[in-house]
Order: structure tokens, then C-alpha cells, then sequence
């Protein structure tokens, strides 16, 4: 007979918590309870990542870390709410995205832009949803637009997290492409204070900049590039070519 444990399973679900506050002075002091509903899910180091939902039923927001003990004493799970309300809500958004994916990778921009502002419409800061009517944008060279969700991203700490990594270099690397180097550098450059030392993003800003004829400054990128992993092939290339320039 095995005496191996079930491994129990992870929290994920509904939560909600209430806020107890006093408004008013002397006769007029009430108090007042609001009540405020999360999207709990717990990592594989024990930690709940905790997000609000939104009016439509989904996670939205910045992502706060919480230990599952402060989950189990200050948090109720819902469990009712998630099974008839927010699991059907995040399948339904999820399907829409998947959607969107498939139509751009066959190259459908104009029905994947479609999917994706549907996606958009029930969580306004989904990162996927953003990156990818952004690559429809710059796929048509529409600079204008792309720049709008160019300004969005940049302004949210979780399209650099490492789960969306694929998309977020497929999006730098279009910028580039479009010619819209100084957006691509800004993009660059805002990533390298959210995540660890990573040397394709010492290579794509060197290569931004030697595009954008800053052959001086593209070195001090690309050697960047080879202080983090000397045997970086793309970094090597471009450092041996730059060196054969001459000024550099």
C-alpha cells in the first residue's frame, strides 16, 4: 500500500472582505461596511496572488501578494459566486482572447483587432488584450494607434512580468520594425527596472539604437549584452561589426 500524501490542491477561487468605517462626528456618526470581492489564486511558493474583480466579473488590476494565513483570517471565500459568476466570466474572456491569437497568427488583423477590443471591453488593462491589438496596429503600420496602446502598456508593471515575456518582445521588436525606435527604446528601457538582468533587452535596445544611427551608444548596449552572457551569437555580431565602423 503507498504511503505517498496527496498533494493538497492549490487555493483558487472568490473571496470577499469587509471594510468597517466611521464617517460623521458626534450625533451624526455611523458606521459604514463595504464589502469588496477578489480573485484568489495560490503560487507554487505557498503565496496568494489577489486581484480585484471588476464590474464584469473578471480580475483586473495590479496583482497584490498575500500569505494564505492573512487569506484565511481576513478574507470569506464565495464559493457559489465563483462557480455560477466568475469562473464562467473568465472562461468566456479567456475564449476571446484564444480567438484573437488565432486570427492575427493567421495574419486576420482587422478580426483579431475585433476580438481583441471585445476582450477589451470587459477588462480595460488585460495585457494580452492590449499587446495584441497593439501588433495588429503595427502589423498594418498603423503608427498612430500603436502608439496609444504603446502609451497604455508602458504604464503597466505587469506587461513586463515574465508570463507575458513573448508577447512583450514581439511587440518591441514590431515598434522597431515600424521604425519607431524611440518608442522602442523607452519600452526597452522601462522592462530593465521590472525584471532581472536580461540580455536580450541589452541586445534589442543596441539594436535600436544602431538602427537609429547611434553607433556609439549601441556598443555600450551590446557590450551590455555580452557582460551578462559573453557567448551571446547576435551581441558578438554586432559588436565585432560595429568595431569594424569607423569613430566606434
Amino acid at each position: 500500500m503507498s504511503t505517498e500524501l496527496t498533494p493538497m490542491p492549490k487555493i483558487k477561487g472568490t473571496f470577499s472582505t469587509k471594510l468597517v468605517q466611521e464617517i460623521g462626528t458626534g450625533t451624526t456618526k455611523r458606521k459604514v461596511i463595504q464589502s469588496f470581492l477578489y480573485f484568489a489564486e495560490e503560487k507554487d511558493n505557498g503565496e496568494i496572488g489577489l486581484r480585484v474583480l471588476n464590474e464584469n466579473d473578471v480580475p483586473a488590476g495590479e496583482e497584490q501578494i498575500i500569505s494564505k494565513e492573512e487569506l484565511l483570517e481576513s478574507f470569506t471565500p464565495e464559493v457559489e459566486l465563483y462557480i455560477s459568476t466568475v469562473f464562467p466570466a473568465i472562461q468566456h474572456l479567456n475564449k476571446t482572447l484564444a480567438k484573437a491569437d488565432r486570427e492575427r497568427q493567421h495574419g486576420n488583423t482587422f478580426t483579431a483587432e475585433m476580438e481583441y477590443g471585445k476582450a477589451l471591453k470587459i477588462d480595460e488593462d488585460n495585457i494580452r488584450a492590449n499587446f495584441g491589438i497593439g501588433l495588429c496596429y503595427l502589423d498594418r503600420n498603423e503608427a498612430e494607434k500603436a502608439t496609444d496602446v504603446f502609451k497604455r502598456l508602458i504604464d503597466l508593471d505587469a506587461a513586463f512580468g515574465k508570463q507575458h515575456k513573448h508577447l512583450f518582445n514581439d511587440f518591441g521588436i514590431s515598434l522597431r520594425k515600424n521604425e519607431m525606435f524611440d518608442e522602442a527604446i523607452r519600452f526597452y528601457t522601462r522592462a530593465l527596472g521590472l525584471t532581472d538582468n536580461d540580455e536580450n533587452i541589452y541586445f534589442n535596445i543596441a539594436r535600436c539604437l544602431y538602427d537609429k544611427g547611434q553607433k556609439k551608444e549601441s556598443l555600450e548596449y551590446a557590450e551590455k549584452c555580452l557582460a551578462i552572457n559573453p557567448q551571446s551569437k547576435p551581441a558578438l555580431k554586432l559588436k565585432k561589426f560595429l568595431n569594424t565602423k569607423k569613430g566606434v
